[in-house]
């Protein structure tokens, strides 16, 4: 049913607010499964459903935020088929009795999705198609009882986001709503910003998409003015009722309704077209929202035509900035790559990677098509491992359409695709995939009668491609045009015509443009001197992006000095702060901005540099070297925790995100495990600082902050007792008393938990009063933690680490 979204074009659409904290109210115990009221007390629930919605809410969510396989299988107690279904029935009871305001005449179900509470693969255990298949089973139930909507919300991943949202479509016809969680910064849990994150969701065409949970609606108002400076679809925000304190075992928040309804008046006024709240919220709150808003213009986004591809954490656009693709992860004219390749050797293509980024690529191709190699199999497998350490978008180059196909679907992103042609049965091929998964096609400008020989001829394709493309609704930012570059050697005029192509392209179609620039100098001695020529020709003529190798001085001093003199580098400042100082000789291969020779194989990776980088096997090696000459204690004290430190002073700088950190952290466990074996060879034993106990608390099952801890705290030499995931009280006391225990850490995702936690501090305070406690999880604060008794907030795992390294050294640390 489409019905909402012809709504949400009209006027101001409202979603209900808050179901844990009403649910307390109602006597929902610590540690119980909100979702088991859907068949324990129906009439309880169905009476919530019609409350909002005679408070003026178009939209209630069912009571499944966290009805999924790992909760709810065929052996617990309640299986989830009946547990979702019974919340699509209670809400279905609701619209069908409910008083409606005037002027409503009925309700929408959003079957709701929440988080796992697991982290996928490669940060955490739970696989992307296991996610997938998850979020699946619970869509075809949600459609099957009848729900109106998928709502994916309280999202901290992106990655997790596009298994839901997969699921969704493919499983269902029912219209995909998403909202994140990001933090004050701008940032969700994973480092995703709110550029990338807009790149992915609008490129698995979500119906709408925006934020909720986690802060107030003060504090989203900067989160939705960077939203409405990218985003073309419909915006939602979801607030919480202020920030959560506790009071007499009860958790209370502190914006009232008028506040609340004044503040997203404000919020509409920006541009919001859906309106609503989360954690806290009430009927009060979205009556006096209702009110508030209900009379207010509808601002849908405006288009943006911005050509954009992401990775998790970073959005790149092609704009007036030329855009940079690393050419060195593709086994065309390179030997060793290919042997690499054939060695099944990984290592080799993550350091051509780090590489490459270091000296300055945006994004990075990766083809690795060589006969005997199982394409799709190793093309999925180098995507993910460059991704797990290196932050920069990836083009996906292959004319494969099963590594294809494959690569986009596992991608954390929205990535550029190359390639698609003007043959009609090649773009049949490829634009239901892009379609699909989302993501920016590179066009070539060729077609059945093969490369036109004028630039007329490819503009003539180009408008082709376009006008196809349309049909299958992708848009013409989401493409670009491939000018074709032919060797001059074999084609004097191959140059010109190129270029007059790409100006054309610019200027009569308003698209943009990519070249593999090196094509140009096929056959010609001193290859690179023709190349940074054409390179700055190209620029000049308009060229969007550049497929070139990053670790050529000559290329990036033409790339450099082109953004200066095309007033692209303002006060010359990039360009003097690489070249200041430096002699400049062609031949050279500096990275910018250093001075010596640059060792793209990167095999002599220090170790301190492999851990900042989240290089495993070049940590086990450059390790295993060290230990030849230096004891385990000093590589460990000078070496690994100086670099984990580094690492750690980024992440809460914002300058390093969690993959990096905990991909960072594999690469010390890594050298580690060397240490450790050679420690015990020569009899010397590990020291450990002390134990910690870390757990999730009784009726939370998202383990994903726990889990994150766990890896830092290991790789400071901490022993971690974790207890999992649902653990009642009595087992966390038990173990700090047993085994004398100083410092606990509890964690907790939802509302309707957070009174285990503060019954577990309790317990623990009263009978182990010398045992710390610290916490974290995302609906806490600091102020939130102090009044349920927690000795320490914790908003990240770097700062678990910090309180850590304070308890066990001082004493009495608070």
């Amino acid at each position: 049913m489409t019905g909402i979204l012809e709504e949400i074009k009209k006027r101001i659409v409202f979603f209900d607010g808050g179901t844990g904290s009403l649910l307390q109210a109602n006597g929902l115990k610590p540690g119980e499964l909100p979702e088991t009221w859907n068949l324990l007390h129906p009439e309880i629930i169905t009476k919530l459903h019609r409350d909002y919605l005679e408070a003026g809410a178009d939209i209630i969510k069912t009571n499944t935020f966290g009805a999924n396989g790992l909760k709810f299988h065929k052996r617990a107690e309640f299986d989830l088929e009946e547990v979702v279904s019974a919340a699509v029935l209670n809400a279905k009871k609701a619209v069908e009795t409910a008083n409606y305001p005037k002027g409503k005449e009925k309700g929408y179900i959003a079957l709701d999705l929440g988080p796992t509470g697991k982290l996928l693969k490669p940060l955490g255990d739970l696989d992307f198609e296991e996610a997938y298949d998850m979020y699946a089973q619970v869509v075809k139930i949600g459609e099957k009882n009848g729900a109106d909507l998928v709502l994916i919300e309280t999202m901290s991943d992106g990655y997790e986001a596009k298994a839901a949202i997969l699921a969704a479509k493919e499983n269902s016809s029912l219209p995909v709503f998403v909202t994140m969680i990001f933090d004050e910064k701008g940032k969700l849990l994973t480092g995703g910003n709110v550029a990338s994150t807009v790149a992915l969701l609008e490129g698995l065409r979500v119906d709408a998409l925006g934020i909720n949970c986690g802060l107030g609606p003060i504090q989203m108002k900067g989160i939705l003015s960077d939203i409405m400076e990218v985003v073309s679809v419909p915006v939602i925000v979801n607030p919480n009722a202020g920030l959560p304190r506790s009071e007499g075992g009860k958790t209370v928040y502190d914006i009232d309704a008028d506040e609340f309804a004044r503040v997203m008046g404000e919020i509409v006024a920006m541009g919001a077209s859906v309106a609503g709240g989360c954690c806290g919220t009430t009927p009060e709150h979205i009556k006096k929202t209702v009110e508030q808003c209900k009379d207010l213009p509808v601002r849908l986004p405006r288009k943006k035509n911005r050509t954009v591809v992401s990775s998790y954490s970073q959005a790149v656009v092609m704009d007036r900035e030329p855009v940079i693709i690393g050419e060195r992860i593709n086994p065309t004219g390179k030997s060793k790559f290919k042997q690499a390749l054939r060695d099944h050797n990984l290592e080799y293509i993550l350091r051509e990677g780090v590489s490459q980024q270091d000296n300055g690529a945006h994004v990075l191709d990766v083809n690795v098509g060589l006969p005997g190699i199982d394409e799709p199999s190793m093309m999925v497998e180098v995507v993910k491992e460059l991704q797990s350490i290196i932050d920069l978008p990836l083009q996906i180059d292959t004319s494969d359409l099963e590594a294809m196909e494959q690569a986009m679907r596992v991608y954390n992103g929205k990535p550029l695709i190359n390639s698609v042609n003007g043959k009609k049965e090649n773009m049949e091929a490829v634009f239901p995939l892009v379609k699909r998964y989302g993501g920016v096609v590179v066009a070539l400008a060729l077609d059945e009668d093969g490369i036109p020989e004028t630039a007329e001829g490819r503009v003539k394709v180009a408008k082709k491609i376009y006008q196809k493309a349309a049909e299958y609704g992708i848009e013409q930012k989401d493409i670009v045009i491939d000018a074709l570059c032919m060797t001059v050697s074999s084609d004097s005029k191959g140059a010109l015509t190129t270029l007059e192509t790409l100006r054309r392209v610019r200027d009569e179609l308003g698209g943009k443009t990519i070249l593999g620039v090196s094509n140009i100098s096929f056959g010609l001695p001193q290859r690179e001197i023709v190349n940074a020529a054409f390179f700055t020709m190209a620029l000049q003529s308009g060229l969007s992006a550049a497929i070139i190798n990053p670790n050529s001085e000559a290329m990036m001093r033409s790339y450099l000095s082109f953004l200066t003199l095309a007033d692209l580098d303002p006060q010359c400042s990039r360009y003097i702060s690489i070249y200041s100082g430096q002699v400049a000789t062609l031949g050279d291969t500096l990275r910018p901005g250093s001075t010596g020779s640059s060792n793209s194989s990167g095999s002599d990776i220090p170790l301190s540099e492999s851990i900042k980088k989240g290089l495993k096997d070049r940590a086990f090696l450059a390790v295993t070297e060290l230990l030849k000459d230096k004891e385990p204690l000093t590589i460990i004290n000078e070496e690994m925790i100086p670099a984990l430190d580094q690492v750690g002073k980024g992440f809460e700088k914002g300058t390093v995100f969690l993959p990096q950190l905990l991909m960072s952290a594999e690469a010390a466990k890594a050298a580690f495990e060397v240490i450790k074996e050679q420690m015990a060879k020569s009899g010397v034993a590990e020291e450990k600082k002390g134990a910690i106990i870390l757990a999730t608390v009784r009726g939370d099952i998202h383990d994903i902050g726990k889990n994150i801890v766990k890896v830092l705290l290991e790789n400071y030499s901490y022993d971690v007792i974790d207890l999992g995931k649902d653990v009642p009280p009595e087992l966390i006391v038990e173990t700090a008393v047993k085994k004398e225990v100083k410092l606990v850490g509890l964690s907790a995702l939802m509302t309707t938990t957070v009174p285990s936690m503060e019954e577990t501090i309790k317990l623990l305070h009263k009978e182990s009063p010398d045992t710390k406690v610290m916490v974290g999880g995302a609906v806490l604060t600091e102020d939130y933690a102090g009044t349920i008794g927690a000795d320490r907030y914790c908003r990240d795992a770097m700062a678990s680490v910090n309180y850590a390294e304070g308890v066990f050294q001082t004493k009495g640390a608070d």
